[in-house]
C-alpha cells in the first residue's frame, strides 16, 4: 500500500494551507485554509458571498481542482487549530468532500460560526469534536490521533495519521511552549514515543526556520504586556491594546493588568467579540468580571462615545486593528470615523508583530505615521511568536525521527531555508527530504 503526500496549498507562500495525505484509496486532507493578504488586495471583497472558483483565481484559497486527479475516497477533513489561513477555506471547499470535519472542539466550534455565515454555498459535513490525546479510526488502514501542542490560539494540536507504513506528522503551526499561559505544555513523551513507533513522514511549517535559539514563552508576553500597563497605573490619558483576536491567552493577560491598575477592560471588534465569547463560553478562558465585549459596529460606536463621555482613563479598550487592516476598530478610530478621540499623550500598545508580507508592512507603517501626527505614543512588540524557532524544530526532529521530512506554510526563500537546517542534521534533498510547490506530489511509501 502506497503511501503520497499532495501539497494543494501554501507550500508557495504562507497561508492557504491544505495537503492531502493519500493511503492506498484512502484519503485524509489537512487543513483548508484563506490567504489573508489576497483577500485585502480587493478592498470590496465580500468572501462570503464569493465563488470558490473566484477566490481560487485570487489565490485567496487553495485551488483544490487538483484533488480531481487522485484517485481515493476522502475519509476526512482534519483541521490543526483555529486561525484563518488554516480553516478559512472551508465553508468554499468542504461540501465538495462527502466527509467529516475534524478538529479539537474549540476549532470546531470556530468553524461552525464560520459554515454559518457562509452565503453561497451550503456546507452539510458533520462537524466532529476530537479531545487532545483520543484517537480516532478512519478506515482498516488508517487512525488520526491528536497530540496536546501549542500555539498562538487555544486548542491547537498537532494530528498524527497512522498508516500501515508508520505516523504522518502534520505541524502546522507549533511551538514548544512549556509554560504556557492557557492549557498545558505540548505532549512531549507521547511525541517520543511516535517517534520510536516509527514516522514516515513530517509535514512541517517553517516560518521561524531562519530564526535562531528558541521560542520565548508566553509567559515572557505576559510579563512584557504586564511591565507596561502596569507602569501607568495612574496615567490619565487612554491606554489602548491591539492584538491578534485569536490569541486568547494575550486577551486574558492584557484584560486582567486592565483589571490590575483599575481599567475596565473592553474587548471591541467582531473578530474580538467572536473568539472571546466562544473561549468563554466553552469554560477554556476565565476573563475578570469587569470585562465586556461588543462586536456590531453601532454597538462598538455607542461603547466608544460612552468612554469619551465618562473619561478615557476609566477604560482599557483591547480593539483589531494591528496591521492596519482596512474596517478594523483601530484603523477606524485614526480615520476619525468614531465618537473616540486620540489625542497627544494616549498609549498604544502593539501586542502583536507586523506578519512579513508588503501588504501588511506598508498598511501598518501608514496606522503609526497617523498616530504620531496625532501625538500618541507607540509601544510595539510587546509580544512573542507562537511560531517555533530553529532550536524548537531541532528539538522536535529529534523527537520524532521522521524518514521523510517536507517543509510547508512558506515560499522558496522559507522551504529552502528549512532544507538547509534539515540537511544540516542529516537529510539529503531529493532523498528524504522534499521541496514541494502547490500541485505537486509525492511518494513517501510504496
Amino acid at each position: 500500500m502506497d503511501v503520497e503526500i499532495v501539497a494543494v496549498g501554501g507550500y508557495e507562500e504562507v497561508g492557504r494551507n491544505m495537503t492531502a495525505v493519500r493511503c492506498g484509496k484512502d484519503i485524509v486532507i489537512f487543513d483548508m485554509g484563506l490567504r489573508l493578504d489576497q483577500v485585502m488586495i480587493h478592498e470590496d471583497a465580500e468572501i462570503e458571498n464569493m465563488h470558490s472558483l473566484d477566490l481560487i483565481q485570487m489565490k485567496a484559497i487553495p485551488d483544490d481542482t487538483m484533488m480531481n486527479t487522485v484517485e481515493g475516497t476522502v475519509k476526512a477533513i482534519v483541521c490543526s487549530h483555529g486561525h484563518l489561513d488554516h480553516i478559512g477555506a472551508i465553508p468554499k471547499l468542504a461540501h465538495r468532500y462527502n466527509a467529516p470535519i475534524i478538529g479539537t472542539p474549540y476549532t470546531i466550534e470556530l468553524i461552525r460560526q464560520q459554515i454559518a455565515g457562509e452565503q453561497k454555498f451550503g456546507v452539510n459535513n458533520k462537524l466532529f469534536s476530537l479531545r487532545m490525546g483520543q484517537k480516532y479510526t478512519l478506515s482498516q488502514n488508517l487512525i488520526l490521533e491528536f497530540v496536546r501542542m501549542q500555539h498562538s490560539i487555544i486548542e491547537t494540536t498537532m494530528p498524527v495519521l497512522h498508516t500501515p507504513h508508520g505516523a504522518v506528522v502534520y505541524a502546522n503551526d507549533f511551538k514548544l511552549d512549556r509554560t504556557p499561559v492557557i492549557g498545558e505544555q505540548p505532549d512531549f513523551a507521547r511525541l517520543a514515543q511516535i517517534g520510536k513507533e516509527g514516522v514516515l513522514a513530517l509535514i512541517v511549517e517553517c516560518t521561524n526556520i531562519c530564526m535562531n535559539g528558541r521560542t520565548p514563552s508566553e509567559r515572557i508576553a505576559r510579563d512584557f504586556v504586564r511591565d507596561t500597563i502596569t507602569s501607568y497605573e495612574d496615567d490619565k490619558s487612554a491606554i489602548l491594546v491591539t492584538t491578534f483576536s485569536s490569541h486568547i491567552a494575550r486577551v486574558k493577560t492584557i484584560a486582567e493588568c486592565a483589571h490590575e491598575i483599575g481599567r475596565k477592560p473592553v474587548l471591541l471588534g467582531r473578530s474580538m467579540e467572536r473568539y472571546s465569547a466562544a473561549a468563554e463560553q466553552m469554560k477554556l478562558v476565565g476573563f475578570p468580571e469587569t470585562l465586556s465585549m461588543f462586536g456590531n459596529r453601532r454597538t462598538v460606536d455607542r461603547t466608544l462615545r460612552r468612554m469619551m463621555k465618562a473619561g478615557k482613563d476609566r477604560f482599557l479598550p483591547i480593539v483589531t486593528g494591528h496591521q492596519g487592516e482596512p474596517g478594523s476598530i483601530l484603523t477606524r478610530l485614526i480615520q476619525g470615523d468614531t465618537p473616540y478621540v486620540i489625542e497627544k499623550g494616549d498609549k498604544i500598545l502593539f501586542s502583536a508583530k507586523v506578519i512579513p508580507n508588503p501588504m501588511n508592512v506598508g498598511a501598518r507603517y501608514m496606522l503609526e505615521a497617523r498616530l504620531k501626527m496625532k501625538g500618541a505614543r507607540i509601544f510595539d512588540d510587546l509580544h512573542v511568536s507562537g511560531h517555533a524557532y530553529r532550536e524548537d524544530h531541532y528539538e522536535l526532529v529529534h523527537l520524532l525521527n521522521p524518514q521523510h521530512i517536507i517543509p510547508s506554510h512558506g515560499g522558496l526563500n522559507l522551504t529552502g531555508a528549512y532544507a538547509q537546517f534539515a540537511e544540516e542534521v542529516g537529510y539529503t534533498l531529493g532523498n528524504d527530504l522534499h521541496i514541494l510547490r502547490n500541485g505537486h506530489r509525492i511518494l513517501v511509501a510504496k
